[in-house]
């Protein structure tokens, strides 16, 4: 069924990129409220695929590529962790020849082709009027590009690595921190009983925020971050050192995906990318474990210290959202019908130094969100400093103001 209009409108919404808790309680959010001030909320499935893949024709059936939300279905699946609108890494603005759906096949020859025309049109068939893409930078860049052509775009910021410029919180970060935390703490057991080190590869492609407030909560002994390439020597001596003073004799260190040695690049599991030109990160951790093993003789009194290896993945992204990442998804659902009612587009609702707030929608695409090293992060201890946490935001260091 497509075009179809009441006396307010009709709102589209989707989810891209990875999977984080969090979605679902924003997907909830958005549909109540709209609801109840009268507008019908179409659910768009598997991110910007959705609306690449529509077919504009009232008979066909587009039951994959779009759900129309009533209060009953967000409301079971806002209890639960990822997306039940289901999620893919599309990128409409470059769409490879193999990927063009066949009934665009004809139109679109090129090796890389640009299908925000027709994501337009896919739009205007379904009557939408107002988007809400719920995303990371990549997704959200989708977002920037159709408002630029003229369509009514509110955005929400979700990732898990909490890199999305303009906001202090990205759905999903709390839960992440909480779960390595936790799954650390539980591997300190193995590490503890055999006296080894322990390394966890976390996420955080470009920016360390996730390997930064676990260590900083006491969680690691030491953090290597992708702002800042560290000397492999330098790492192995202070985790010998860590694990000297430790009674169960053992010592911790989080691995962001993205971290470098220095003198090296990252580390990437094959040379495809996705979507967005990303190249799948892995094997850091992996990496940096031998390294350690073959080098921890020298500073060890010629014994070797054998590693425990974990790559925490899914494990801190799969699962319900956490007490933050129920409530803030809650509140920035309700934010973005908050301007939708008041006549404002373009915009990207954040929290900044405690408070809600929203920033123009293109600050997504026109800045890098990372670490600020010089401020928080000590070199010479590879970990997190801080000087004072006076008037400083919830955590810490994820403002850019500061």
């Amino acid at each position: 069924m497509a075009n179809i209009k009441n006396k307010q409108g009709v709102i589209g919404i989707l989810t891209g990129g990875g999977d984080v808790p969090g979605l679902n309680p924003a997907i909830r959010a958005v549909t109540i409220r709209a609801i109840r001030e009268g507008y019908k909320v179409v659910g768009i499935r598997r991110g910007w695929a959705g609306l690449v893949n529509l077919l504009r024709d009232p008979k066909a059936d587009n039951s994959e590529n779009i759900q129309y939300l009533d209060e009953e279905t967000v409301r079971k699946a806002g209890r639960t962790g990822g997306t039940f609108l289901h999620t893919s890494r599309t990128n409409p603005m470059k769409v490879k020849k193999a990927d063009v759906p066949t009934h665009l096949s004809d139109k679109y020859t090129e090796d890389i082709n640009d299908l925000v025309p027709e994501v337009l049109e896919n739009l205007d068939f379904l009557g939408i009027d107002h988007l809400i893409p719920i995303g990371g930078d990549d997704t959200l860049s989708v977002g920037v590009r159709l408002y630029q052509e003229g369509f009514k775009v509110i955005a929400i910021p979700k990732t898990m690595d909490n890199d999305v410029p303009g906001t202090d919180y990205c759905i999903g970060f709390s839960t992440c921190v909480t779960r390595t935390i936790s799954l650390t703490n539980s591997l300190r057991t193995s590490a503890g009983s055999h006296e080894r080190f322990l390394v966890l590869e976390v996420f955080g492609r470009y920016a360390g925020f996730t390997a930064m407030l676990p260590t900083m909560a006491g969680a690691a002994d030491r953090c290597v971050i992708p702002e800042y390439k560290f000397d492999i020597d330098q790492l192995t001596e202070l985790l010998i050192y860590d694990r000297r003073r430790n009674p169960s004799k053992y010592s911790v260190v989080l691995v962001s995906e993205g971290a470098m040695f220095s003198g090296g690049e990252m580390v990437f599991k094959d040379h495809q990318t996705d979507a967005f030109g990303h190249a799948k990160l892995g094997g850091i951790g992996e990496l940096l474990s031998a390294e350690l093993v073959a080098r921890s003789p020298q500073f060890n009194k010629g014994t070797t210290v054998n590693v425990i290896n974990q790559k925490l993945g899914y494990m801190v992204r799969g699962g319900d959202p956490d007490a933050i990442d129920s409530i803030v998804p809650m509140a920035y659902g309700n934010l973005a019908l908050d301007l939708l009612l008041k006549g404002i587009h373009g915009r990207l609702v954040v929290l900044r130094n405690g408070r809600y707030d929203n920033m123009p929608i293109d600050v997504v695409t026109s800045s890098k969100k990372v670490v600020n090293v010089k401020r928080y992060y000590n070199t010479e201890r590879l970990r997190p400093q801080f000087h004072s946490f006076e008037m400083n935001p919830l955590f810490i260091m994820t403002s850019e103001a500061n």
